[in-house]
């Protein structure tokens, strides 16, 4: 009887042995790469690849998109599931089109712009390096972003297609990825906060498999927004900011849990809807904001408005706030490259250490004193120009 406990014991053990052995060669080994503030995608590293994962790739999406990203080597002799993955995308890229300006800062700050083959509406980009590449031929027009050319795309075959979508429904990205072309779309745009917004160069980092390069560019950009952020903090005054204008009959603010709202509040400046709460803008009548802001210290970006002459032609009322009289209003519309795209839309949300510091100049001017703004100017008293 008591062999028979032992041979029964002994094959339990041997069984558990056996089993978790099965599992080591089975499970792969996983990490997850390191992300401080971003919350819509996830780089993990899996055995020979990586798996991208895009968690918001729009506002209240319930999709979640699954990319492996592998070495042309390890693809050869791995086999995938096609059902499991949303594209599979050999790195690094070789041949990558984007969508959207904002796109292009993380490509230059890892300095693989020359990858960069097709976009739509180059008169957008600002950026002196990759205008130089859209002169000399090196980087094909698209089109419009709604209606991209899929023609010359299909023509080009990039390696992928970073894309940025309003709600999914895209006809030209669809027949993209029926021409098997890898379509990501970016979800940079979503993220609430300035530092989260920046840290998808992360994104870009895992498909030129340049994590150590995107991760040290991203450390050095948010140590220089905390610096900024404390020297702010230094002030004892708080000067009131309104922000917006009227379209149509409509006067659309920042709400109080927006990226603009906190770098005012990081800026440490009293925004006088910084406690609201709603999604997306906050829509009010001009009454509304006149009864609340008619005595504001400071007006930021008055929407496309680029002089007081063109903001006093659009509503006479304008004159009647403080910071009109005392022409104290900030654009970034006026800021633009050669071809008339604005600075603030493609670089504005890789760099939010040069955003915010451009807004501590503007609110307290004495704690950066040889700072020159990068994106806010001040509103130009009219458009004629000699």
């Amino acid at each position: 009887m008591k062999y028979f406990k032992f041979l029964f014991l002994l094959l339990l053990i041997s069984s558990c042995k056996n089993e978790t052995k099965q599992d080591l060669i089975t499970t792969p080994t996983t990490q997850q790469q390191e992300l401080k503030y971003a919350e819509g995608f996830l780089v993990t590293n899996v055995k020979n690849y990586k798996l991208l994962t895009i968690k918001s790739p729009w506002p209240k999406s319930e999709k979640v998109f699954k990319y492996v990203l592998i070495s042309a080597e390890e693809a050869a002799k791995t086999t995938f599931l096609k059902d499991e993955y949303d594209g599979i995308i050999i790195t690094p890229v070789q041949k990558i089109v984007a969508t959207s300006t904002t796109h292009i800062p993380a490509l230059e700050l890892l300095e693989v712009e020359e990858t960069l083959i097709g976009f739509p509406g180059t008169d957008y980009v600002s950026s002196e390096k990759t205008r130089t590449l859209i002169d000399n031929g090196n980087i094909r027009e698209l089109g419009k972003n709604e209606g991209i050319n899929t023609e010359v795309l299909l023509e080009l075959r990039p390696d992928v297609v970073v894309a940025f979508g309003v709600d999914g429904t895209n006809k030209s990205m669809e027949t993209i990825q029926k021409a098997r072309i890898p379509v990501i779309y970016n979800g940079d745009w979503v993220e609430k906060s300035p530092l989260a917004k920046a840290e998808w160069i992360k994104f870009f980092g895992a498909l030129y498999n340049k994590e150590k390069k995107a991760d040290s560019i991203f450390n050095q950009i948010e140590h220089d927004y905390l610096d900024a952020k404390k020297i702010a903090s230094n002030s004892t005054t708080r000067p009131t900011v309104l922000c917006g204008a009227m379209y149509k009959d409509v006067w659309y603010l920042p709400n109080g849990t927006s990226a603009e709202a906190q770098f005012l509040n990081d800026a440490n400046a009293n925004y006088l809807w910084s406690d609201t709460k709603e999604t997306g803008s906050i829509a009010l009548s001009f009454e509304a904001v006149f009864d609340k802001a008619q005595t504001t210290d400071l007006w930021l970006s008055p929407s496309y408005y680029s002089s007081y002459e063109a903001l006093e032609k659009s509503n006479a009322h304008y004159k009647q706030f403080s910071a009109f009289k005392d022409k104290n209003i900030y654009t970034f519309s006026n800021t633009t490259g050669k071809t008339g795209g604005v600075t603030y839309y493609e670089l504005g949300m890789a760099r939010p250490d040069l955003v915010l510091k451009d807004m501590i100049k503007i609110c307290h001017p004495e704690l950066l004193q040889d700072y020159e703004t990068t994106f806010f100017k001040p509103l130009r008293l009219t458009d004629k120009t000699d």
